[in-house]
């Protein structure tokens, strides 16, 4: 567990400014349905929509999606390494903050070459199934889809890996412990690829131990022999308490996973790449550092 200095605030600042004036962005983001047709588990006369409002502090609010999407945005070409994040923002499976833990997170991933594949899964949680049930179709879905359009979005199909921010977070932690059990929700070529991600970023993440035990993992979130490396982010003041964290990370220890894990002291909850007086500020630079020490920022050209 460690902290770090927040000097890196002010350059995050200028970083954040240059992204959401999409200046690194080496072309329009593209958005694609996650499903043909209408997505498993939504009523025949649900209408398929995604609805949602500007919010002063997190950007864009979604609060309802019965059409879920992804959005990719793709580096700048020389800057390409073939390895993209796909992006699950928080909000407590009830809202998506959608530029806040998305966007912003994916034009951030392009300034390091890595493309960001933002994914606006169903929300508000369903009022009869787990929390995360129809979520977890999307987010696997999202992985397949991904693979599917590997060669023509110039990405490496085994450099695949999650992001997930709060309930994002759980949403990844759960994707990425539950592939082996996905089923096919929808016969076409997409299911026929691999919905494993090749690795984890779980940033705040919420839901991951047990009310009785700090040091349990939720059932939903066991940890199996084949889960991916992991990097958590945490901060010890959080009201999503660090022990989330702290629980993935000693289960993935006892399975002789590759982990990294940091807590803060301070920072709170849902600041994504938002600068700060916090040492917190400087998670993406070691995120940047995490990526390179497994080998995924490596330039295409010299693989």
């Amino acid at each position: 567990m460690t902290h770090r200095s927040p000097r890196a605030a002010p350059r995050l600042a200028l970083l954040l400014a240059a992204l959401c004036s999409r200046s690194v962005s080496a072309e329009q983001p593209l958005e694609i349905p996650l499903w043909t047709g209408r997505p498993p588990g939504v009523a025949a006369d649900e209408r398929l929509e995604i609805v949602g409002r500007q919010d002063a502090r997190i950007g864009r609010r979604v609060t309802r999606v019965t059409r879920p999407v992804l959005t990719v945005y793709r580096p700048q070409p020389a800057r390409d390494t073939g390895t993209a994040v796909i992006i699950c923002p928080g909000g407590g499976y009830n809202i998506l903050a959608l530029d806040l833990e998305g966007v912003e997170v994916a034009r951030w991933l392009n300034s390091i070459g890595v493309t960001g594949v933002v994914v606006q899964y169903r929300v508000p949680r369903s009022p009869t199934l787990p929390k995360h049930a129809l979520p977890l179709k999307d987010a696997q879905r999202a992985i397949r889809l991904t693979r599917h359009h590997a060669e023509a979005w110039k990405i490496r199909s085994d450099r695949i890996g999650m992001m997930g921010f709060s309930a994002g977070g759980h949403l990844t932690a759960v994707a990425g412990t539950q592939f082996a059990s996905a089923t096919a929700d929808q016969q076409d070529a997409v299911t026929a690829h691999s919905c494993r991600p090749d690795f984890l970023m779980l940033i705040y993440p919420a839901y991951l131990n047990t009310a009785a035990s700090q040091t349990q993992l939720s059932l939903e979130c066991s940890v199996g022999e084949n889960t991916p490396p992991t990097l958590l982010i945490h901060t010890a003041d959080d009201g999503i308490s660090a022990t989330n964290s702290i629980a993935f990370f000693l289960a993935l220890k006892r399975a002789k996973i590759p982990v990294e894990l940091h807590i803060y002291p301070s920072g709170g909850h849902g600041y994504g790449l938002r600068p700060s007086r916090h040492a917190v500020s400087s998670w993406p630079d070691r995120a940047q550092r995490w990526l390179e020490g497994q080998g995924l920022l490596r330039a295409q050209s010299s693989r």
